[in-house]
């Protein structure tokens, strides 16, 4: 006597090809998505019309409108900047095109940025951008 087993009618779904497709997803926004990290030190940069973006990489000072120095997140004067350029380490790039991104209030006087920019000059620095706002 033969017994024939008959396979059993099923009602499941392959969810596989539809995780797929959700994991694309995720993938392309992910790599879509551009982060912009922004310094938490508020200042009312000066307003240009022909400004052009650049990368917020590399070094960041910013002068605050009541005077206050920060290199990155760290607070310094103006006198200490020469000190936190010179032990600055960038590995084995060069500092004369090494990003420095200058973010001074527009209420600051150019005496303060001169003697920024020469303590720059004096470590070596050369690629420096200041920062500004575009018009509202």
């Amino acid at each position: 006597m033969k017994i024939s087993v008959k396979p059993k009618a099923g009602a499941g779904l392959d969810l596989s090809p539809m995780l797929d497709v959700i994991f694309q997803l995720v993938l392309f926004f992910l790599v879509s998505t551009t982060f912009a990290t922004l310094p938490g030190i508020q200042v009312n940069l000066p307003q240009s019309t022909t400004a052009q973006s650049t990368e917020l990489s590399g070094i960041t000072i910013t002068v605050q409108a009541d005077g206050r120095l920060w290199f990155n997140e760290q607070e310094a004067t103006l006198q200490s900047l020469d000190s936190l350029l010179s032990e600055f380490d960038i590995g084995e790039l060069a500092k004369e095109t090494y990003p420095v991104v200058l973010s001074a209030d527009e209420q600051i006087t150019s005496g303060v940025i001169v003697g920024i920019f020469d303590s720059l000059r004096k470590n070596g620095f050369g690629a420096v951008s200041l920062r500004t706002a575009s018009p509202k």
